[in-house]
């Protein structure tokens, strides 16, 4: 691109016009911050079976992956209020917390994507949350 030697009236005019009223303009500073608070998806298994609770899980991590976020936070409670019907059932599996984790291990097509599960910092949930970190893709 060659620059002009002389500028005409109307590009000067422009470049005045330009100079005043930069609201056009995107912020960068303002996206980066936009972005580092929709980074992280969150969603609350309350109320879910075991069952309900993984296909949903399946279906946030893939769609979360496809919209680019980094990290899912879980809301699975503690699981003190937990029913144990079948006493041939492992008393902690019974409970979103440790299932949910056990079900994106084995599954490999959804295993692939996740860079870690960790329980998030107390103001997060605690230990009654799931904390799953993405990767990179």
């Amino acid at each position: 691109m060659k620059k002009k030697k002389h500028l005409s009236k109307k590009d000067k005019e422009d470049w005045q016009n330009f100079l005043r009223d930069t609201s056009h303009v995107p912020d960068k500073d303002q996206k980066n911050r936009a972005d580092t608070v929709t980074s992280k998806f969150r969603f609350d298994l309350h109320g879910f079976t075991l069952d309900e609770a993984n296909k949903k899980v399946k279906e946030i991590i893939k769609s979360c992956c496809e919209r680019n976020f980094r990290e899912i936070l879980l809301i699975t409670g503690k699981g003190l209020h937990s029913n144990q019907d079948d006493v041939y059932k492992s008393s902690d599996l019974s409970k979103l917390r440790f299932s949910v984790p056990e079900f994106i291990n084995s599954d490999p097509e959804i295993s692939k994507l996740i860079q870690s599960i960790v329980n998030p910092p107390q103001n997060e949930g605690g230990e009654g949350a799931l904390l799953i970190k993405l990767k990179k893709l």
